[in-house]
């Protein structure tokens, strides 16, 4: 399991760094967070960096291919470092290409984004896109460290920070009623802001739950698997439109996915209507100016039978089982999916902002 460990400055973690011994140290960033993140620790001219395209489009085996030629190049070792400092897109495909190099070679994630910090840098999934679905290719390979510095959320686009939110809110869904209680509470007082996504707290939380789930599970056999709610669904929603002229970033992805199988949840008995009434308005009071209606539902089913956690030719969910409870191994039939869609379809438009309105 990753240690992780927190800075309160982005001088602290470039004094942590310095202290390590290894035969090389490598940064992998990508367009943005090299010149954002990267671009705020003290200059140095003989820092060996990476720089790979931003978006999730680029996180594929072409991008990987680009990391492992320039490590051959060098000649790097079994003792290279590999640092991989950005949101999820750079922690999942950094800690794969160090998986694979010469059988395996450290790596340690800066998580820059709210996503990174909660999620994708904790937990030692490793992965890239390929062939349009979502980390079908990846490993299981804990980070050396994960370092956790609030500062670097400062450097994210409002939209971006969001995105985040909506793995806590599913860590909290999940795991801890009271911490989403509290959320909702402070979003429905328009107390929802920037410091408050921000709150060390909210992320040190976030993350403990996340741990304790990949901790007891690290290779996702059983009670880990409660950590993809929302993301059956979530994740064909994300490959569909990756590729349209409005793709929608991971956790906005998620955070439909979270309504729709909040609803097949409620079907199956686990949750009541208040319930499902109390999250789906949380969600979209968070997200509905960044969402839309989805289209195409033979092919989002058809992406998820395609989804890495199936069994027997079943599409498998992890469910809700009341708030801060889950039900893992579940399955549901076509129809009840489809209406699941519909839902939030008819939910969203009763909440997304209209021109003019």
């Amino acid at each position: 399991m990753s240690a992780v460990l927190f800075f309160p400055s982005i001088p602290d973690v470039e004094k942590h760094i310095e202290a390590l011994r290894f035969s090389s140290v490598y940064f992998l960033a990508d367009a943005n967070t090299a010149l954002h993140c990267l671009g705020r620790f003290s200059q140095n001219r003989d820092r060996k960096v990476i720089t790979i395209p931003a978006g999730e489009q680029h996180k594929n085996l072409d991008s990987c291919t680009h990391i492992w030629e320039i490590l051959t190049k060098d000649n790097a070792d079994r003792n290279t470092l590999l640092i991989n400092i950005g949101g999820g897109v750079v922690c999942d495909m950094g800690g794969f290409a160090a998986s694979c190099y010469k059988r395996g070679i450290s790596f340690i994630n800066i998580p820059t984004s709210l996503l990174g910090m909660v999620d994708a840098a904790v937990g030692g999934k490793t992965g890239v896109d390929f062939n349009g679905l979502k980390n079908l290719i990846g490993t299981f390979t804990p980070a050396h460290q994960v370092l956790v510095c609030n500062d670097f959320l400062q450097t994210l686009p409002e939209r971006e920070l969001t995105s985040g939110l909506a793995e806590v809110i599913k860590h909290y869904l999940i795991n801890d009623a009271q911490s989403f209680r509290h959320l909702h509470t402070a979003i429905q007082s328009n107390s929802f802001i920037r410091d408050f996504v921000g709150d060390e707290l909210l992320i040190k939380k976030a993350i403990a739950i996340k741990s304790s789930f990949t901790a007891a599970d690290p290779y996702e056999q059983n009670i880990r698997k409660a950590l993809n709610f929302g993301h059956t669904i979530g994740h064909a929603v994300e490959s569909y439109y990756l590729s349209s002229t409005t793709p929608l970033l991971h956790g906005e992805s998620i955070a439909i996915g979270m309504i729709c199988e909040a609803f097949i949840s409620k079907a199956k008995g686990y949750l009541t209507d208040g319930q499902l009434s109390t999250i789906t308005e949380t969600i979209l009071s968070v997200f509905a100016n960044y969402l839309q209606p989805l289209q195409n539902t033979d092919e989002l089913l058809t992406l998820m039978k395609n989804d890495k956690k199936n069994q027997d030719a079943q599409i498998q969910f992890s469910l809700l089982k009341g708030i801060g409870e889950y039900a893992i191994n579940e399955t549901a039939e076509t129809l009840l999916i489809q209406e699941s869609i519909s839902y939030y379809n008819e939910r969203y438009q009763a909440f997304a902002p209209h021109p003019g309105g």
